[in-house]
């Protein structure tokens, strides 16, 4: 049976490169990169070279860079420690749509007794800039707003919302661990204070990701313990996974442009030829800017969850838009935040590209893609 990979915004494959930059430091380097020993000092400078590899992917200074263990962290990283450096007088504002890895510290500060607002956005996905500037009003806050949205690939308008949030003398954070090695991403050109990204969206392993802070930016350590990352994140250095992040971006960084284009090129073929042969079908975010490899697609009349089963049953792998597989019937919160209708919203399900995409894969998926939507038609209660 054919096996075709189309989840790649849940994870994605390490590449073969990066496996080979990590193995020497499970045998052979394997010091503490803290240890004033030379056996310390020859892994210590592995970890600078992978510093200044993914400072370079996103146009920043290596001592910018501070590694974490994933996106969830460094998002905590840069909500709770900015919060707590600038305390209750300052609101936090976020997007309605945003990872639960930032809405949820969000809301655990307003327990907390800070203002906390969280913007709509329109039926293509797109936050409200006119709610912004309200939320913003006339002091400095702490915003949080995602470069591109995980499950249906919008790109939000990060440059001019944090040219707002500058204005107002805040602090912008974005979550860019769907954008990052997908799109040029230059922190140069684009006054964000905070970056997050995470190793597993761009071919490095699980388990290691990294927080772009600009300096002069108030940041209190989310991690307390050890001087490691000079002073901003305790825990020794997970080295072998550092230096495998730092070859995924250098190799993110020599292809991007080209990557983008051929990806971009695979996608509209996907969508182009599933609306073509599915009646009753959708493309969330359609209209608006959106990542080269994600395409959400709503399906009338029919869940989201049995058009998954049927795909593995043939060896493709997808997610879904829902959150059903959680025991939950709703919906996510980021499709009834665009307003998707109610017959739509439950069938929506993700398709996630990347550069090991091809051709084939797309056709066997268009293969199949019109007899499995036909038969769950057949058997819904709601036609």
């Amino acid at each position: 049976m054919q096996t075709v990979y189309l989840d790649s915004n849940a994870t994605t494959r390490v590449a073969p490169e990066v496996t080979e930059a990590m193995l020497p430091f499970f045998s052979e380097l394997w010091g503490n990169p803290s240890s004033m020993h030379f056996f310390g000092g020859q892994v210590a400078k592995h970890i600078d070279q992978a510093r200044e590899q993914v400072a370079a992917l996103i146009g920043a200074e290596p001592s910018e860079i501070l590694f974490t263990s994933c996106g969830t962290e460094s998002n905590n990283t840069a909500i709770c420690g900015t919060a707590e450096a600038q305390g209750t007088d300052w609101p936090i504002i976020t997007t309605r749509v945003e990872h639960p890895a930032v809405l949820q510290p969000c809301r655990r500060f307003k327990e907390h007794g800070y203002r906390e607002f969280e913007i709509s956005v329109d039926g293509n996905g797109e936050p409200d800039l006119d709610a912004f500037k309200k939320a913003l009003g006339d002091g400095p806050a702490i915003v949080s707003v995602m470069w591109a949205n995980n499950e249906t690939g919008v790109i939000s308008p990060i440059d001019e919302i944090a040219a707002l949030v500058e204005e107002a003398g805040g602090v912008m954070h974005t979550d860019a661990v769907q954008a990052v090695g997908k799109l040029p991403v230059d922190v140069s050109t684009i006054p964000v204070d905070m970056l997050s990204l995470s190793g597993h969206k761009l071919h490095a392993p699980k388990g290691v990701g990294a927080l772009y802070v600009r300096k002069g930016t108030k940041l209190k350590p989310f991690m307390l313990g050890g001087h490691q990352e000079n002073g901003r994140r305790a825990g020794t250095e997970n080295v072998p996974y550092i230096v495998g992040l730092g070859k995924a971006c250098e190799l993110a960084r020599m292809a991007v442009a080209k990557n983008e284009a051929l990806v971009a090129n695979l996608r509209d073929k996907l969508e182009s030829g599933i609306l073509a042969t599915c009646p009753d079908t959708r493309v969330n975010g359609a209209n608006a800017k959106r990542l080269p490899n994600t395409s959400s697609i709503s399906f009338e009349f029919i869940e989201g969850e049995a058009i998954l089963y049927h795909l593995s049953d043939l060896g493709i792998a997808a997610s879904s838009g829902s959150a059903c597989a959680s025991g939950s019937l709703e919906p996510s919160h980021v499709i009834r935040a665009m307003g998707i209708p109610f017959t739509a919203a439950h069938g929506t399900i993700r398709f996630s590209l990347s550069r090991y995409t091809t051709e084939d894969d797309v056709a066997y998926v268009l293969a199949h893609m019109p007899d499995i939507v036909e038969r769950l038609r057949r058997l819904s209660p709601f036609i």
